[in-house]
């Protein structure tokens, strides 16, 4: 097994807005889906051929900053809190060491989740 993390999906009150936020901060194209009452921004693989997780969009999902935190991998968590910055979300944790497991930093997105960044010890 290569990863324990087989999906995610980060909640959203406004699709459009969340992705360019993604894009911008993670550097990476998103595809956008429309399934009518429920829409989807996918975070696609590596190679951007397999959907790994999404923003979604839906009344059964609601954006808050004390639910679960996931991490996304960053080989540079300065210059990826200032993308957030730049695009409109907020810094939480600047850059800070966890040990031997390497760093982290924490922001808040467009949406009001909380999520997280790591970078291994030898980055």
């Amino acid at each position: 097994m290569d990863s324990i993390l087989s999906w995610f999906e980060i909640p959203t009150n406004d699709i459009a807005r969340a992705q360019k936020f993604y894009e911008n901060v993670l550097q990476n194209e998103m595809k956008l889906q429309d399934f009518g009452e429920l829409k989807m921004a996918w975070f696609l693989s590596k190679n951007n051929d397999q959907p790994v997780g999404a923003l979604i969009q839906n009344a059964a999902y609601v954006p808050n900053p004390t639910g679960g935190v996931f991490y996304f991998k960053s080989d540079d968590i300065e210059a990826t809190l200032n993308r957030v910055k730049e695009s409109g979300g907020k810094i939480i944790n600047q850059k800070q060491s966890i040990g031997e497991f390497g760093f982290v930093g924490h922001f808040e997105d467009t949406e009001g989740n909380r999520v997280g960044l790591h970078t291994p010890k030898s980055a």
